[in-house]
């Protein structure tokens, strides 16, 4: 009990570092580099089994799956071309309204959501903190454009616990979550996108 209370108050300081970095460098210098995840770890119960981000980033890089990842994206029956495009795949924000968005009742909401799903592990209190530095860092460190890789590099701690019931279940509702997407690139915010 007593190294997960330390644990917790280790991310947490480590999160406020990286918020004040942020704050205090503003636009005017780019962050420092900061602690990233260098593992996902898929847990279901008992079950837990680590993915490193660098065999995510060789994927992404080469097309190439190896390790764990090649195993899962065989039993899978991905293809591993695909999810190396996936990974790469960028999408373009403006981090001020993104940053003012995360920091809404709504954005707020949907960080709890995806905080089920994905968390610091040994610490899913601190996931929001957590998720909306990755996306605000990355977004910046990224000039604007957020990857999945590059959302990992701007994570602040060293594992993300992956939640497998909770991407289950997230999966078997993909329909909503698709008419979620829809109505953000269908909205007003459309116009401001260009206002950073």
């Amino acid at each position: 009990m007593q190294g997960l209370v330390g644990s917790r108050s280790t991310v947490r300081r480590r999160l406020l570092a990286a918020g004040l970095v942020f704050v205090c460098s503003g636009p005017l210098l780019p962050p420092p580099p900061a602690q990233a995840a260098e593992n996902l770890v898929f847990v279901s119960g008992a079950f837990r089994r680590s993915i490193p981000v660098a065999d995510l980033e060789h994927l992404a890089t080469t097309g190439q799956a190896r390790g764990l990842l090649a195993d899962v994206l065989a039993l899978a029956k991905q293809n591993p071309a695909t999810v190396a495009k996936l990974l790469k795949e960028s999408i373009t924000l403006p981090i001020t309204l993104v940053s003012r968005l995360l920091n809404t009742r709504i954005g707020e909401a949907l960080l709890v959501r995806i905080g089920q799903i994905v968390f610091p592990l040994y610490a899913s209190g601190d996931s929001v903190p957590a998720l909306r530095s990755a996306i605000i860092l990355g977004l910046v460190n990224g000039k604007g454009s957020l990857s999945a890789i590059s959302f990992f590099r701007a994570y602040p701690t060293q594992e993300m616990e992956v939640s497998i019931p909770a991407l289950l279940n997230l999966m078997s509702k993909a329909s909503s979550i698709s008419e979620l997407v829809r109505f953000f690139s269908e909205s007003p915010l459309d116009g401001l996108k260009g206002s950073n």
